[in-house]
């Protein structure tokens, strides 16, 4: 599952292999309790938090792994010593297998970026 035509988030999660499911909703929980003040949408096919109408953050269930889309440059520096052992292309991290999810670094993270505004990558 690449992009989802889903409406929304819940819709989304239906769609998901079974095995990610669970990995997935832990992902949408802690998105939600730590992203205060942002929407939850669906933005090309997939789960984001939006804030004055800009995302930056998304996950998606790929083919081969889950992203997580951090798209703010400048916690993606403040965190580059954590994230120098992760798989990460420009603006997401890829986890193989759902048990691989570091959820203590991705509410780091999420708690990063709701704490100031920067720059979008």
């Amino acid at each position: 599952m690449v992009q989802s035509s889903a409406e929304d988030v819940d819709g989304y999660l239906a769609e998901v292999p079974e095995e990610r499911r669970d990995a997935l909703t832990r992902l949408r929980q802690l998105c939600r309790r730590e992203l205060k003040g942002f929407e939850e949408v669906m933005a090309y096919g997939m789960p984001a938090y939006e804030r004055d109408g800009v995302g930056e953050i998304a996950f998606a269930s790929q083919k081969q792994y889950i992203s997580f889309y951090l798209l703010r440059s400048d916690v993606r520096e403040a965190f580059e010593e954590r994230l120098a052992e992760q798989d990460m292309g420009k603006g997401c991290l890829r986890f193989r297998k759902p048990g691989s999810i570091d959820f203590d670094l991705l509410r780091d993270l999420l708690r990063a970026t709701a704490a100031s505004r920067g720059r979008i990558c």
